[in-house]
């Protein structure tokens, strides 16, 4: 699918939904690999933005980073 005014929310959605995905997939090898006895953190943070009203904070990992791409993929195949 391209990426047009009609289908921009449906492009955030997915972008979202994979980076959110991404972000606890990555989180939960993490905490596997230290239950197995090798720390590991990778975790940048907290970025976010913050106007008067809304806020919105959010720890990135490489699952966030990798999620990016397979979202626009997944995006280009429906």
């Amino acid at each position: 699918m391209k990426l047009s005014r009609r289908n921009v929310s449906t492009f955030v959605m997915i972008v979202a939904l994979s980076v959110v995905i991404g972000t606890f997939t990555w989180e939960i090898i993490e905490r596997l690999i230290a239950l197995a006895g090798l720390p590991l953190d990778l975790r940048v943070g907290p970025l976010g933005f913050e106007t008067g009203v809304l806020s919105l904070r959010m720890m990135v990992n490489p699952g966030t980073v990798i999620a990016v791409p397979v979202a626009f993929r997944i995006f280009r195949s429906i």
